[in-house]
């Protein structure tokens, strides 16, 4: 038998005001739902002879005990706006034959907003709550004006400052709400990303950052500007390689990039800043490049590329996202090794590229991916300033192998 549920969004307030088509719900209800927090919140308009349902993690618990049980109808209670980052959506996907009604209050970031005047309706929400730093990231890098953050105990204020401000994102003003709704306890600053890197925060809390300035974000990074190896300008891949390279991955297509024998960092913070999405595995053997690889990220506000210094093939691969698309910008004169491991996580139809400057390398590289069943796609060769010709390949892994 499908189940009625409704579910009722309420601020964090000892005075909280349910409306007569709320108390008339309610009054009919006999099963209740929601977090520890809400229950005592609301358990003064629940009628005699009621039932509660903590919702914990993990939900199946509180979902299991939905179905199991006799009531048809299921009042749940939730913080805010329940369709918004909220267990409404958790039900919605769950339970899509049950009959589900909402009836919305304001989420924490909207009165947050409220409190300090700000218009909201360009305002991008990231949400760090149990997610990694790659939403935030994207949305810094692409530089958006507003940025509405939902946090959690890893992701505390201070915390989200420390790591702008490690890649340079000084340019936004910050918006720091905390216990919003809660008469007693709730607490709001405005300060600058410096300042709210040393202050302390109680739970919950969420954030806005408001853009004071942009930052530079070249469409192709010029070379000098990029820390390089000393004494060895060679061995950066140069801007027009770099924005080729970049075309022939085609990444707004991917999501995995491998950047095997990243030297200087180049083609991957250009890939990350280009493309934000993009999942980025960077691999190099001298030890020296670490420096490297982080003051370019550093420098040029790429945080999110993991890089692994060490001899590629023997490099623990196997726990890493597989790739849908590959840089080759080193092999250490093992070429056919190289790429037979590179075939081994290649998905289908990914691509390698790889740019080629002596003629060993050029046919190894065609021999060795022909023997391997890829097509090569492209075979350009370009001429940088005095620099010798580069022959920049693609080969594609077919999409089966008969």
């Amino acid at each position: 038998m499908s189940k009625r549920f409704v579910v009722i969004g309420i601020p964090d307030s000892d005075s909280i005001v349910l409306s007569d088509a709320q108390l008339e719900i309610v009054g009919k209800c006999r099963l209740f739902s929601g977090g520890l927090r809400h229950h005592e919140l609301v358990k003064r308009f629940l009628p005699e002879g009621y039932r509660w349902i903590n919702i914990t993690a993990p939900v199946d618990t509180a979902l299991d005990a939905y179905l199991a049980a006799k009531e048809n109808l299921i009042v749940i209670f939730a913080s805010g706006d329940p369709l918004f980052h909220g267990f409404a959506n958790t039900l919605c996907n769950r339970l899509p034959e049950d009959e589900i009604e909402v009836c919305p209050y304001f989420n924490s970031l909207q009165l947050l907003a409220h409190r300090f005047l700000l218009p909201y309706q360009k305002m991008r929400v990231v949400s760090l709550v149990g997610h990694p730093w790659p939403a935030l990231d994207k949305a810094l890098i692409e530089g958006e004006e507003m940025i509405g953050i939902l946090t959690d105990r890893t992701h505390q204020p201070d915390t989200i400052a420390r790591r702008l401000l490690e890649y340079g994102y000084d340019n936004y003003r910050a918006y720091v709400g905390e216990h919003i709704g809660h008469e007693r306890l709730q607490r709001f600053t405005a300060c600058s990303i410096e300042d709210m890197a040393k202050g302390e925060y109680s739970m919950p809390n969420n954030l806005i950052l408001i853009k004071t300035a942009n930052r530079p974000r070249p469409f192709g990074i010029l070379d000098e500007t990029l820390q390089g190896l000393e004494g060895r300008a060679g061995m950066m891949t140069k801007r027009p390689m770099r924005l080729m390279t970049l075309s022939m991955l085609d990444l707004r297509q991917k999501k995995t990039l491998w950047d095997v024998g990243f030297c200087t960092g180049s083609v991957s913070v250009e890939a990350k800043l280009q493309i934000p999405t993009i999942h980025i595995e960077a691999f190099e053997k001298r030890i020296e490049s670490e420096e490297l690889i982080i003051n370019n990220c550093k420098r040029f506000g790429t945080p999110g590329i993991n890089y692994h210094i060490g001899d590629f093939l023997t490099t623990e691969t196997n726990e890493l996202p597989a790739p849908d698309a590959i840089f080759l910008g080193g092999y250490g004169g093992k070429m056919k090794e190289v790429l037979d491991k590179i075939d081994t996580y290649l998905l289908p139809g990914g691509c390698i590229v790889f740019n080629s400057v002596s003629e060993k390398s050029l046919s190894d590289f065609h021999t060795f991916t022909r023997k391997l069943g890829y097509k090569m796609e492209e075979d350009m060769l370009i001429t940088v300033n005095e620099f010798n010709p580069i022959h920049c390949l693609k080969a594609v892994k077919p999409l089966s192998k008969e």
